[in-house]
């Protein structure tokens, strides 16, 4: 973004802003209302339910998912407004490493309820080593927006901090994708086990249906966060 345009004049076009066009207002209106409820919703069950670290990163990635795309409503409304891409590009880049600190939580009880011997790793690493790995990509990131940002027209050094950025990027597909492989191979050694049930419960019953809706939403949103992280 040019640091002499401030709003759109035949100067300063919206082409020339760095997302070049304006953002969709309805889609846009949209998450942040629904990340908004989700986040308010995760706040409720979170609290009756004392899941509090659970409740920490779910909480922020959601209120945050939806505070980035208020920066992209503000950002409709005027393509060269500093603050509105600030709040949008902190918020959407950051949220979804707190989405994946919860899925990585997750797994870890997952692998402790059926059974840990199944894992090649201890579960209670998981947490520590994939959601360090996850900060350490922001770290990247980071810093790569910061030597793009202080490049001013120096081309040489924009592409340096682009570069930086996109390896920040790499890193956390990279630690996505290890913790997947993981998730997959406990998921294959404890087959058997997870066929058999819950203590000797049916599949109908009520705490098995629970789990496997557990499992289901741990894949899905897995599945959905590396998508975007491999996106960008």
């Amino acid at each position: 973004m040019s640091a002499f345009c401030t709003e759109i004049t035949p100067q300063c076009p919206v082409e020339a802003t760095t997302y070049g066009y304006y953002p969709n207002l309805g889609g846009n209106i949209f998450f942040a209302v629904y990340f908004g409820l989700l986040g308010f919703c995760q706040l409720g069950l979170g609290i009756y339910l004392r899941t509090w670290t659970f409740l920490a990163a779910l909480g922020i990635g959601t209120f945050m998912e939806g505070a980035g795309y208020v920066g992209r409503i503000l950002i409709h409304d005027n393509p060269w407004s500093m603050s509105g891409f600030r709040l949008q590009i902190f918020c959407l880049i950051l949220a979804p490493t707190f989405v994946a600190a919860g899925i990585y939580l997750t797994l870890k009880h997952i692998i402790i309820h059926f059974g840990p011997q199944y894992s090649r790793m201890n579960p209670k690493r998981f947490t520590w080593i994939f959601i360090g790995s996850d900060i350490g990509s922001i770290v990247l990131q980071a810093a790569g927006g910061g030597v793009a940002n202080a490049a001013g027209t120096n081309q040489a050094m924009v592409n340096t901090g682009n570069n930086i950025i996109i390896a920040g990027i790499a890193f956390q597909v990279a630690t996505m994708s290890v913790c997947g492989l993981l998730a997959f191979d406990f998921l294959i050694a404890s087959r058997k086990h997870l066929c058999e049930g819950f203590q000797g419960e049916s599949v109908t019953e009520k705490p098995q249906q629970r789990i496997w809706l557990v499992l289901i939403a741990e894949i899905l949103a897995y599945t959905t966060v590396l998508i975007r992280c491999i996106y960008r």
